[in-house]
């Protein structure tokens, strides 16, 4: 007997397993209008507490991928490889990898998403580029990549329309940490790019949303199992999120911070995060036999200036302004700077990323509703990173506000992220594991 949707709800809240054709009538019942938000919210609350199997968690990604359209981008020549993060404080890679990689040769093209809980978003960072655009046609798009390399979009209405209700749902519903839902939602907009290969950036600690080593990657592992019953070639790394990557958080400084990367300059663990992920893209695009060879190919793209300007003509191509991208200090930034300072000597031991990306959400940098705008010049700068040696009043982080009065309950709150010890900490490597 076909079980209602309300029995598939309840079925899932005590961990039935539910078939391919109900979770594709789940998603279909959920854009035609007969399952309604809040009754979603209560699906995925169940999902999150109960999980999904593998069946289940490949046809809830193949639901949302033929909720929309697949791309076609065999005119766009070469292996076509994208690059997704799960998430995390600082993250920025994907601006200044994007035009890096296409400056190598492998086409990148990359449907991004807006901010998530405390992680900020791409497409966020993105749009505190005067003029650009990330809402393009799907023609539009695949003529980019044709012809600069590499763009930057966000969902479309063709694109996985399943995914962005979902998404939007799980923001506000505490449902973001939940494998299943994250490999589905993920895949599900990646398998619609068209694309050849996939290289994931599966952050672990503190500002990551998988807290531990184990349940990253359970997660990079089932990412890479889906993906590649999908047909795609898929690598993911495991990199630390336990301090916020790079010093910007916020959106126009974020933007500010992955330009710099492509004029050599910049955070080293930004850097250095950047290129690895860029060497995977590369070798599985065909454009380099190893890792080592990739990297020098990114670094001379870097040096000779051909990454910049991929980074002016997609900026162009989308109607940005592209002199932010030789000129940064363009994108603007809140005028007022409020220090944070040490209240006492010693050497920064830790930063915890989480709060950092709280605090920079209720500065207004995120979202806490769906609806709610952002302010892309807010935001904050970490000055001094751990391993640092800070006496009192050393400065450990700076807030980039439209008042000193924004700043009040925000200033306490980014200070104690800062755990101040009397001996410098082990230096944590950015590389914790490659899945493939």
């Amino acid at each position: 007997m076909k079980r209602s949707l309300v029995e598939l709800i309840s079925a899932k809240r005590d961990g039935v397993e539910l078939s391919a054709d109900e979770i594709k009538r789940v998603i279909a019942s959920l854009l035609d209008g007969s399952l309604a938000d809040y009754q979603m919210a209560a699906f995925l609350m169940a999902v999150f507490f109960r999980g999904l199997g593998d069946l289940e968690t490949v046809a809830l990604t193949q639901a949302m991928l033929e909720s929309g359209q697949v791309l076609d981008l065999s005119e766009v020549p070469g292996v076509k490889v994208d690059k997704h993060s799960t998430g995390g404080v600082g993250d920025k890679v994907s601006i200044c990898l994007a035009p890096l990689v296409a400056a190598c040769g492998v086409p990148v093209p990359m449907v991004s998403g807006r901010g998530l809980g405390h992680s900020g978003g791409t497409l966020d960072k993105l749009e505190a580029i005067p003029g650009f655009r990330t809402d393009l046609e799907v023609s539009a798009f695949a003529r980019i990549v044709k012809d600069v390399g590499t763009c930057m979009i966000g969902q479309t209405k063709e694109i996985a329309p399943a995914d962005k209700r979902i998404y939007a749902l799980r923001d506000v519903t505490a449902t973001v940490e939940s494998i299943p839902l994250i490999v589905a939602s993920i895949l599900s907009k990646k398998l619609a790019e068209g694309i050849d290969a996939l290289v994931l950036d599966v952050k672990v600690g503190r500002g990551a949303f998988m807290k531990t080593e184990a349940q990253a990657r359970a997660l990079a592992e089932a990412l890479v199992r889906v993906g590649t019953r999908a047909g795609k070639k898929v690598v993911a790394l495991l990199t630390d999120m336990n301090t916020p990557l790079g010093n910007a958080v916020g959106n126009a400084n974020e933007t500010r911070e992955a330009f710099e990367i492509l004029h050599g300059r910049g955070p080293e663990d930004l850097r250095e995060c950047t290129l690895l992920l860029g060497a995977e893209m590369l070798v599985l695009g065909g454009k380099a036999a190893n890792a080592d060879e990739a990297r020098k190919s990114l670094e001379a793209a870097i040096s000779s200036g051909r990454a910049v300007a991929v980074m002016e003509k997609m900026v162009a191509a989308q109607h940005g302004d592209p002199r932010v991208v030789a000129d940064p200090s363009r994108l603007e930034v809140a005028a007022v700077e409020v220090p944070i300072t040490a209240d006492r000597a010693g050497f920064v031991t830790a930063i915890d990323a989480l709060e950092i990306g709280l605090s920079a959400v209720a500065m207004g940098a995120g979202r806490t509703r769906t609806d709610q705008a952002i302010d892309p010049a807010v935001g904050i700068s970490v000055e001094a990173k751990p391993g640092a040696k800070v006496s009192a009043g050393t400065e450990l982080a700076k807030l980039y506000v439209r008042s000193k009065g924004d700043a009040a309950l925000t200033a306490e709150r980014v200070r104690a992220a800062f755990s101040i010890g009397d001996a410098a900490p082990p230096a944590q490597p950015l590389l914790h594991g490659r899945i493939a």
